[in-house]
């Protein structure tokens, strides 16, 4: 069992790895972003994108109503229904689905978020974005035990019954969690974990648990995000996590014989 996560960053061969996942020969829950696109979609309709940096040195995106709609335009329709395209092209037959569905994700609203702007903190309110606070796993279930391959994309639903913008690195990790997955392979527009971010080369390709701290320090903007959602994921009973290269041919088959930064413990 597989959960793939597929982030949204500038530079990614989705051809190439639509063609990858059509070949695998197990089940598998396909989640995936859009940050790129969602950028892209706000600009034009006149919606400035507005990032922002924890006191933690976390970055994420703030998200107003508005950036919320635009999220749901993006996220639920064009890029979640293009992916189930293409697999369904490629005679996968493919379900699209956001974690709103079936409640599959519900956590809490955080309307108010500490931030770090111009070197001084700050208080943001109004904030559509929220924690993971429990999987109901049972559509995916559904469909896996009926031979579907789920295509699952933020948001999560609150408590109060609203969308809200969750990090998909940790949608996984928490699907991956509820599904007893064996694997879960998270990739995006780097090779994997860099020792130097600005140097490819300098590819870090294993961590333990025991040296977490370590690769945590190394880990710059949201990749500190993935680093801990590996942990949490390994943690708490998922056999490996890999990050890997997304703009590469054979990206998920060569993620399974180990390219990348392998997590485990």
């Amino acid at each position: 069992m597989l959960v793939i996560k597929l982030g949204g960053g500038a530079g990614i061969d989705y051809e190439a790895f639509l063609d990858d996942l059509a070949r695998l020969d197990e089940p598998a829950v396909f989640v995936h972003g859009g940050n790129a696109e969602l950028d892209r979609v706000s600009k034009r309709l006149g919606i400035e994108p507005r990032h922002v940096t924890s006191s933690s040195g976390q970055s994420s995106r703030f998200t107003d109503r508005e950036t919320l709609d635009a999220m749901l335009m993006v996220y639920c329709g064009k890029i979640n229904k293009t992916l189930v395209e293409g697999l369904q092209r490629r005679g996968v037959n493919a379900v699209g689905l956001s974690a709103l569905d079936g409640r599959i994700a519900v956590g809490r609203r955080k309307p108010a978020i500490r931030v770090i702007e111009d070197g001084r903190p700050r208080m943001l309110r109004g904030d559509y974005a929220g924690s993971i606070e429990a999987i109901d796993a049972r559509l995916l279930t559904l469909l896996l035990e009926a031979g579907y391959l789920p295509v699952l994309t933020p948001p999560a639903l609150s408590h109060e019954g609203e969308a809200i913008n969750v990090d998909g690195d940790k949608l996984a990790t928490e699907v991956a969690v509820a599904l007893g997955a064996d694997q879960l392979l998270v990739f995006s527009n780097t090779p994997g974990l860099l020792a130097d971010v600005k140097d490819e080369s300098s590819l870090v390709a294993a961590i333990s648990l025991a040296n977490m701290a370590e690769a945590g320090a190394m880990a710059q903007g949201r990749m500190k995000k993935k680093v801990q959602a590996a942990q949490d994921a390994v943690e708490r009973g998922v056999g490996r996590v890999v990050f890997a290269d997304a703009r590469i041919e054979r990206p998920i088959a060569r993620a399974l014989e180990g390219d990348g930064t392998t997590i485990s413990a």
